[in-house]
């Protein structure tokens, strides 16, 4: 009995150092690009983000089931009071069920020195609201964003691959416990209770790092940036502004090159055909009659060397 129970328990002992050697590159590899985890200290305690398995499915799920996107956004924008904005944006997240992780209200200084406030702002919505979020957040300023980025993540491998590692621990849990309820020995009971514990610790962080990435397919991240329209105005000295003075050179400059063009494009399809059209035949009746002169000429000469 004892040999047998010295068995198991090795067997099992190796399995879960398997196990466990892989378990944080599969974490890594999870929550790359992703937020810091105290953002969800934040969320809502209401509504714990928990994916369902109908969504997501399970270790045995076929490759036709949906799948688990991570998708966060970036903008810039201009406008006209970024602590007005950034106070709307912040009633925007929580009204559609989100949360403010971070915001950022400072004073920056414009090219002559006028001190004006700048904002930043990262929220979280459901994702499924990313679009509708991104198109209000747009909605406050009156010029198109000067940066906007979008970005998805599939992690629907690292997930399964979680899954599935957690079924074969939960499995291995089982097993030490019947294990322990059948030996008889303190030290054998001592032995596998040292393994259900280190089994035990890796089923909690492995559903630990499920929930995490299942925050974030649920909960997609917009960091905005808002810029006080001050910020971009022309530079103006003295009521000369050096800035529109370079656009109207450009401006004629391209005025000027365009009409250097045109006239190219006349010469070469409507000036050179007529052209060709015209004066080479004028040009070979030309040199026809220059040709038959020439030799009357040289005929004449001949004739007037021959008579004496």
């Amino acid at each position: 009995m004892n040999t047998k129970l010295l068995f198991l328990v090795s067997i099992i002992a190796i399995l879960l150092a398997a196990c466990g050697s892989s378990q944080q590159a599969v974490y890594e590899s999870a929550v790359t690009g992703y937020a810091d985890e105290a953002i969800y200290a934040e969320a809502p305690a209401a509504e714990p983000a928990r994916i369902d398995q109908d969504t997501f499915g399970n270790s045995g799920a076929s490759e036709s089931s949906e799948r688990i996107v991570v998708k966060n956004a970036s903008l810039e924008i201009v406008v006209d009071s970024p602590d007005a904005s950034m106070q709307s944006i912040s009633n925007m997240a929580e009204e559609m069920g989100g949360f403010v992780v971070s915001a950022n209200l400072y004073q920056t200084r414009t090219s002559d020195g006028q001190e004006v406030p700048r904002a930043s702002i990262t929220i979280r919505i459901p994702a499924e609201k990313l679009d509708e979020a991104l198109a209000k957040i747009e909605a406050e300023s009156d010029r198109l964003p000067i940066n906007k980025n979008i970005n998805s993540q599939d992690v629907t491998s690292e997930y399964t691959d979680l899954e599935s590692r957690l079924t074969n621990l939960e499995a291995a849990e089982t097993q030490l416990v019947e294990i322990m309820e059948s030996a008889n020995r303190t030290e054998d009971v001592l032995n596998v209770f040292d393994q259900l514990t280190q089994v035990r610790g890796q089923i909690e962080v492995l559903k630990g790092q499920m929930q995490y990435i299942e925050n974030s397919a649920k909960l997609s991240a917009i960091s905005v940036e808002l810029i006080p329209n001050e910020v971009i105005q022309p530079i103006s000295i003295g009521g000369w502004e050096p800035v529109g003075v370079i656009k109207d050179a450009i401006q004629y400059l391209i005025w000027a090159l365009q009409g250097l063009v045109n006239i190219a494009i006349w010469v070469v399809l409507f000036i050179l055909p007529i052209v060709l059209i015209i004066g080479l035949p004028l040009f070979l009746i030309i040199r026809g009659v220059r040709n038959r002169r020439r030799k009357a000429e040289e005929k004449a000469a001949e004739g007037g060397q021959e008579s004496p």
